[in-house]
C-alpha cells in the first residue's frame, strides 16, 4: 500500500448527509462521542479508510485473525429532518505530518462524492477544568458557528491551534464547496474524558435536532470520576512521601553539621 484509500462496504445514496468525524485524540473525546453516537444509532458500515500512514502494527482480535489499523465510515438514515448522517471514527489518525494532510484530503475526497456539505470535527481543548467543562467552537462558516453558539458551545479564543484531523479538515475544506465546524470538549487531556464527549453530545444534538440517549456515558462518567478520584489519592500519597523524604533529608543534614 503505498497511499490513502477508501474501500466502500455499501452502495447508498444519502440525503444531504452531514460528516460528523471523531477520531482518537486528547482525552480520546471525539472518538468517544462518535463511537457512542453510531452505538446508539445503530449506523451501518459505508466505508473504510487504510493508509501507510498509520502505525506500522496489526491489531489481533478474540479469534486470533489479525487486520490492519483502519479509520470507519458508519451511515445513519434520518427520518426527522432531511440530513442523514455520515460518522468517521476509528482507531488512530497519521503518524506524520505529510500523512496528516494526505488522510484529511481523502476524507474530504470520499465525503465529497456521497454528497456531504458540511464536515463536523470533534476532539479535546486541553484546559484546566473548573465546574462545568464547556465547549469550543469553531467554522469555516458564520452562521454554523452562530447556530453551535446557540446550542451551547463558547467560541474559540482567538489564535488557538487545532491539531491534527480535527483541524486540518476545516483548513482543507475552505478550498472546496464545503463548510466546517470543529467542537473542542475542554479536558485535562490525560485519561479518557466520556464528561467532554458527554457535553459535545448535548451541543451536537441540539444543534443537529436528533435525540440521542445520553444515559450510557453517564455511566462512563461516573466510572471516570472514580479513576480520577484514585488518581489524585495517589498523588496526594506521593506528594506526603516526597515531603518525608525532604524532611528526613534535612534532618540527616542538621545532624551531621
Amino acid at each position: 500500500m503505498r497511499k490513502t484509500v477508501v474501500r466502500e462496504r455499501s452502495k447508498v445514496i444519502l440525503r444531504n448527509p452531514i460528516l460528523v468525524e471523531g477520531l482518537p485524540g486528547l482525552g480520546t473525546v471525539g472518538k468517544i462521542a462518535v463511537q457512542y453516537l453510531r452505538r446508539q444509532m445503530k449506523a451501518k458500515r459505508l466505508a473504510e479508510l487504510y493508509s501507510p500512514h498509520f502505525a506500522y502494527y496489526v491489531l489481533v482480535n478474540k479469534k486470533g485473525s489479525v487486520r490492519l489499523l483502519r479509520n470507519e465510515f458508519h451511515y445513519w438514515r434520518n427520518q426527522q429532518s432531511e440530513n442523514d448522517l455520515i460518522l468517521l471514527t476509528g482507531d488512530t489518525q497519521a503518524q506524520t505530518i505529510e500523512g496528516q494532510y494526505e488522510v484529511a484530503s481523502s476524507i474530504l475526497d470520499y465525503a465529497e462524492s456521497k454528497g456531504v456539505k458540511l464536515v463536523i470535527t470533534l476532539g479535546g481543548y486541553k484546559t484546566e477544568v473548573k465546574d462545568t467543562p464547556r465547549v469550543v467552537a469553531a467554522s469555516t462558516n458564520e452562521q454554523i458557528l452562530k447556530m453551535a453558539l446557540e446550542s451551547g458551545a463558547i467560541s474559540s479564543p482567538p489564535g488557538n491551534p487545532i491539531v491534527g484531523i480535527s483541524g486540518l479538515l476545516l483548513g482543507l475544506a475552505r478550498f472546496r464547496n464545503v463548510d466546517a465546524l470543529c467542537l473542542l470538549g475542554e479536558t485535562p487531556g490525560y485519561i479518557p474524558d466520556p464528561m467532554a464527549a458527554k457535553n459535545i453530545l448535548d451541543v451536537i444534538t441540539s444543534l443537529l435536532k436528533v435525540e440521542v440517549d445520553l444515559e450510557g456515558l453517564e455511566r462512563e462518567i461516573d466510572r471516570s470520576e472514580q479513576i480520577m478520584e484514585r488518581m489524585r489519592e495517589i498523588e496526594k500519597q506521593r506528594q506526603l512521601a516526597v515531603q518525608r523524604m525532604q524532611k528526613a533529608e534535612e534532618e540527616r543534614v542538621t545532624y551531621i553539621s
